[in-house]
């Protein structure tokens, strides 16, 4: 009957149903098996920024930036990175730069993983050079 009239019958098919079903179901298994790693990071972004944003940060010593930063950890349960895991320098302005690189691995099927990179500062535009730690007094 449809051939009568020049018309031609169009729709999806069952295979090409699934396959598109399959598609979905595979991207969002990815993306749910990566969002813990960014929400993790926003919270180490979040807790290097607090610690920057403290009213004495400028005359703080990089023992004690270490220690604020790891308070916030311990309250924002931050697991993959510890306060040692900070580098502290001084920015050209004179005051201290917070920053953090690590990485994660997860496991998305079977044997293959995504390897992420994060990088999180307390001040992105500042030249640092290295800040060592204080000796500690004898």
């Amino acid at each position: 009957m449809y051939r009568q009239f020049g018309c031609k019958q169009s729709g999806m098919t069952f295979i090409g149903l699934v396959l598109i079903i399959a598609a979905i179901v595979f991207v969002a298994t990815i993306a749910i098996k990566l969002y813990p790693p960014y929400v993790e990071f926003l919270t180490i972004k979040k807790a290097i920024t607090k610690v920057a944003n403290d009213p004495s940060f400028a005359e703080m010593s990089p023992k004690q930036i270490k220690e604020s930063f790891g308070k916030s950890a311990t309250i924002d349960s931050i697991r993959v990175i510890t306060s040692n895991d900070l580098t502290i320098a001084k920015g050209s302005d004179g005051k201290p730069v917070v920053s953090v690189e690590y990485q994660v691995v997860v496991p998305l099927v079977g044997n293959v993983s995504a390897l992420l990179d994060f990088n999180a500062s307390s001040d992105l535009n500042a030249a640092a050079t290295a800040l060592t730690e204080e000796p500690a007094a004898q």
